[in-house]
């Protein structure tokens, strides 16, 4: 059976508007217990933020995270899947792109984010990745 996208993603998206800060991204990343969130304008992805966007293009370089807008920092025009792409696709889309995170988009809508956490444990249930993606955040 092959699955598919919206078999495994993360429904709900956690967005920021392109101006808001860096702190009001981490803070709801923390709040919603998730690694990154989509960089949007009416509705319309602009980006991918990441907590390592966060910590290593602004923190590391000395920028005051109050102040820098977190569409300076985002990954821009991010790599897409649909919900009824297969997981296949995916996993090779991750690969080639070096990125953890697809934003799931269906028309010009943000439906879901689908992880290689999300992949390993559809597809390797047994497998490290598979483990550790299914522990708490933060679980040390």
């Amino acid at each position: 059976m092959i699955r598919r996208v919206r078999d495994v993603m993360t429904p709900a998206v956690a967005a920021v508007r392109p101006d808001a800060s860096l702190v009001e991204a981490a803070q709801l990343m923390r709040a919603q217990a998730v690694g990154d969130v989509l960089v949007a304008q009416d509705g319309v992805l602009l980006g991918v933020l990441t907590d390592r966007d966060i910590t290593l293009r602004a923190v590391a370089e000395g920028l005051d995270p109050v102040t820098v807008f977190c569409q300076s920092v985002c990954t821009p025009d991010p790599v897409c899947v649909e919900p009824d792409d297969d997981l296949a696709k995916a996993a090779r889309l991750m690969r080639e792109h070096a990125v953890r995170r697809l934003p799931v988009v269906e028309g010009l809508g943000m439906v879901g984010v689908v992880s290689i956490g999300d992949v390993a444990r559809a597809t390797d249930p047994d497998s490290a990745l598979a483990d550790i993606s299914r522990a708490p955040p933060g679980g040390g």
